[in-house]
């Protein structure tokens, strides 16, 4: 949206739609006891994307994986610590079930921690 430019419902109602789809993926959250598979609610159809959008979407992972990577590595250590807390947030906890797309997402998470690590102090003062 632009600056100054009012929101339209429909875009508005699409944005809430797209957010709170976010809470519940992975099977993380609170959201997942409420409206998760087996709470008898129809889930809605996902099309399938075609290899093009694949391919843009791969795209623009890489690179918000080397942003988020270049913005840690000129973070306080405080915040790197929150990072590796986030981490071990949506990590399974006790009496939940493990879903491998959360776990491999704390995983990540912490891989571009310690990615971020190599470039810690490595810029030169000009």
């Amino acid at each position: 949206m632009e600056p100054g430019k009012p929101e339209t419902s429909a875009m508005s109602h699409l944005r809430q739609r797209a957010l709170s789809s976010w809470e519940n993926e992975g099977g993380a959250g609170v959201g997942r006891a409420r409206g998760g598979a087996g709470s008898g609610k129809r889930q809605a159809a996902i099309p399938q994307m075609a290899n093009v959008e694949l391919v843009q979407l791969r795209i623009r992972v890489i690179a918000l994986e080397n942003l988020v990577i270049a913005l840690l590595a000129e973070s306080p250590d405080q915040r790197l610590d929150i990072a590796r807390d986030m981490a071990s947030y949506i990590s399974p906890r006790p009496g939940f079930t493990p879903h491998r797309l959360t776990i491999r997402a704390a995983a990540q998470m912490i891989h571009l921690v310690e990615r971020a690590g190599f470039f810690r102090g490595s810029a030169t003062p000009s």
